[in-house]
């Protein structure tokens, strides 16, 4: 009886262990769910591993259908080729998970611009997971009912930042024709019939991290386009390397996923700040025809916040 009871005791401790360590993480039925994470590629350290494997365990909960990048994929200057070793140490060998053999659609950012940008669209061709076909380009995915649509519009934000035309570092973005971006962008907006429009690209147009308080140019450049009809309902960036959610007016929901590895602190919050905390971690995105949730997890797998969206 007392040997029963001994190993009673160390199956209820296990299962308490297993149910502690469960990732925070809810299913959305019939969703088309997908990541978000971002300034990620440093070799695996400085937490890069630690959201990696969290990613992967909450796979075996809510698996994705793809993952998003939101740039900076290689610190600190980029890739010289599509044979630079870091394509193994910071990609292939850390995002190697079951969970996370799926496409990954990248944005470029100021970090990838610091190296060879040709190599990252050209490894597209290599990689069968790699998909960046473009500085600039579209991903369109059908929702569960087949009826409607979701429209993933992946930018390149570097040409907006107008303070890289002056820093020879950023050479490369000063060939990047802007206008023509502009158009298109304009162009896809305009005649999408998707039922959900996301944009994706690497600059924020509103933070409470580092960079709070600076001068916005992107959001110059960019956020009255993405208003325009309200066509768009959020806009995905990194590059502050935190976890953010902001809702200033109008119909534009702004998320920053930039906690892929290194954090820094948050340093002012807006006053529509929703949510902003320097955490490692990631983002999970359903999309059903009537909604959008999208859930902020920590790399210890804590669900740190989570936002609804209807429209």
């Amino acid at each position: 009886m007392k040997k029963y009871t001994y190993y009673l005791f160390l199956n209820l401790f296990f299962l308490s262990c297993q149910t502690r360590s469960r990732p925070d993480i809810s299913v959305i039925d019939n969703a088309l769910t997908f990541y978000v994470v971002g300034d990620w590629g440093r070799n695996g350290h400085a937490h890069q591993q630690d959201v990696a494997n969290m990613m992967n365990a909450c796979g075996s909960i809510v698996e994705p259908e793809f993952i998003i990048s939101t740039g900076d994929n290689f610190y600190q200057n980029g890739v010289a080729s599509i044979d630079d070793p870091l394509w193994m140490s910071s990609f292939e060998n850390v995002y190697d998970g079951e969970h996370l053999l799926e496409y990954w659609y990248p944005v470029l950012g100021n970090h990838d611009y610091r190296g060879n940008v040709q190599a990252q669209i050209d490894y597209s061709k290599k990689s069968q997971r790699w998909k960046l076909p473009a500085r600039f380009y579209v991903v369109d995915h059908a929702l569960e009912n087949e009826t409607d649509s979701l429209k993933l519009i992946f930018i390149d934000s570097n040409p907006f930042e107008d303070k890289y035309y002056s820093e020879a570092k950023y050479k490369n973005v000063w060939s990047q024709d802007s206008t023509a971006q502009l158009h298109w962008l304009d162009s896809v907006i305009t005649n999408s019939t998707a039922r959900w429009n996301i944009v994706i690209g690497h600059h924020p147009m509103y933070t409470a991290g580092k960079r709070s308080g600076e001068e916005n140019t992107i959001r110059k450049h960019l956020e009255n386009r993405m208003l325009k009809d309200g066509k768009v309902i959020a806009y995905f960036a990194g590059h502050e390397h935190d976890l953010q959610y902001h809702k200033p007016e109008g119909s534009l929901h702004h998320f920053i996923s930039g906690a892929g590895s290194e954090v820094r602190p948050i340093e002012s919050k807006l006053p529509f700040t929703e949510f902003a905390e320097s955490s490692p971690g990631f983002m999970s995105v359903s999309i059903l025809p009537e909604s959008i949730t999208v859930q902020i997890i920590s790399a210890n797998g804590k669900n740190l916040y989570t936002k609804h969206i209807t429209n």
